[in-house]
């Protein structure tokens, strides 16, 4: 009994003490306040905060949402990042999805803290939220709007390793993450404005009905490409590639367009010439383009009757700004084909030699890709693709009939959609392919006939 008094003793005087121990921190603040100028103040209670900063063992760093009216892209990046490293068992996640293209987003929710090892070094993430005054709304009463931001704590030996290695690594690598989930886009031109769609064209190159040996320099070049800014600069060239697809229709180069477009992860700009009338629209719509991003003319021989100006053409006259070839070549290899970066201009063509030579000249359309009638390894592709088989007994028999005859791609996909049985399908293929080589030497037969009776005359 007397040990529990003597306990309930010392307790009532250390709540005294303690009590006694804020009501003087509290006349002490308040005498300083009254007494001491806000100067002399300030350096106070700073060189406190400076001591205390300077007896513990962490830092921290705050990376706020926002940063002013503006995004704060380090926060973002954050966000992106720590949603692939997030442990699962958090008693709280926040899961988010503002495109059905794209996957969910799993994040931490506010309060929660987890720790990333980088290179290690722990460092530990908290998700802050708050609210804040968001001022007055139209029916006078204040609106709160939460406010996020992530605190990142590390031993304050780190700090250099945290502000220049650490950080630099997570907005590398949130880059990679939005490419691998990017939603690309199809934009089609209107007036002097561009129209964006979802692009879900399912064109790959490893589903490309290609020449096999076509198709590995088509990617390498790619490849490069993206690979060379630092080249181009050095070079003083404007970081472009221009390629020129040509061949019958049929022969996939719409199909050839998108698998580049996948494989890069590029957005197409389909430029329909027809609808531009001038070239200070054409200007408009190009430097609205934005970078890694691929621009498409298509049938370039005939969509638009693309002349020089006149020499002698009277400057002031109503066609001066109408567009013309020179207008579209200073977009394609002049001044304004800088105003972009990492960019793929595409010219297609079924007739290659209607094309003006002016377009064909090495620095505009640097790798020229012939498209080409089915070859084997296109037709293998094909039968992959359609029906997932990759060798039957009557490939030997067709291989040999697609070397004979001239039968486009397109043409051998229709053959073999026509039936879900893969007997059924090769088969009708097979019997399309002799047709056509009957018909093609009847044509013959009958050509030698005409060219016979000609002589004969």
């Amino acid at each position: 009994m007397a040990s529990y008094e003597k306990a309930v003793e010392s307790y009532k005087k250390a709540v005294t003490t303690a009590a006694s121990v804020a009501a003087s921190a509290m006349l002490l603040r308040g005498v300083v306040n009254e007494l001491v100028p806000h100067e002399v103040r300030d350096f106070i209670f700073s060189g406190i905060h400076d001591l205390r900063s300077c007896m513990s063992s962490q830092h921290t760093i705050v990376i706020e949402e926002t940063e002013g009216y503006a995004n704060n892209q380090i926060y973002e990046a954050a966000r992106l990042y720590l949603a692939t490293r997030l442990n699962t068992n958090m008693q709280r996640l926040r899961v988010s999805r503002v495109d059905e293209a794209k996957s969910m987003l799993i994040s931490m929710e506010g309060g929660e803290e987890m720790v990333d090892v980088y290179e290690g070094t722990e460092f530990k993430w908290q998700l802050i939220c708050r609210e804040t005054s968001g001022g007055t709304s139209s029916n006078g009463t204040s609106r709160q709007i939460e406010v996020r931001s992530f605190e990142l704590s590390f031993h304050k030996k780190h700090k250099e390793k945290a502000l220049y290695s650490y950080l630099p690594f997570i907005l590398a690598r949130a880059k990679e993450i939005k490419e691998e989930d990017k939603s690309l886009k199809l934009h089609l031109n209107e007036g002097d404005s561009w129209f964006p769609i979802d692009l879900h064209h399912p064109s790959t190159f490893d589903t490309l009905a290609m020449d096999a040996e076509l198709k590995r320099t088509v990617m390498d070049d790619l490849s490069r490409f993206v690979k060379r800014k630092d080249y181009y600069r050095r070079i003083g060239k404007a970081w472009k590639r221009g390629y020129l697809l040509y061949g019958p229709p049929g022969t996939g180069k719409s199909s050839l367009i998108a698998a580049m477009a996948n494989y890069l992860k590029f957005d197409i700009y389909d430029l329909e010439l027809t609808e531009v009338g001038w070239n200070s629209t054409l200007r408009r719509l190009l430097i609205g383009m934005s970078n890694k991003s691929i621009l498409v003319i298509e049938d370039i021989d005939c969509t638009i009757k693309l002349q020089q100006r006149d020499e002698n053409e009277d400057q002031n006259t109503s066609n001066d700004d109408k567009v013309t070839l020179s207008g579209l070549l200073n977009f394609v290899d002049g001044l304004w084909s800088t105003s972009g970066e990492e960019r793929i201009i595409v010219f297609t063509t079924n007739y290659k030699e209607r094309l003006d030579p002016a377009l064909l000249r090495p620095g505009r359309m640097d790798m020229q890709i012939h498209m080409s009638y089915c070859g084997v390894d296109a037709f293998r592709a094909l039968a992959s693709n359609y029906h997932a088989i990759n060798d039957h007994e009557l490939f030997p028999e067709i291989e040999g009939l697609i070397r004979e005859v001239e039968v486009t791609p397109a043409a051998v996909a229709e053959e073999l959609m026509r039936s879900d049985d893969i007997d059924a399908a090769l088969q009708g293929l097979l019997n399309f392919l002799k047709a056509k080589r009957k018909g093609n030497n009847e044509d013959k037969v009958a050509e030698q006939n005409v060219e016979d009776k000609d002589k004969m005359r």
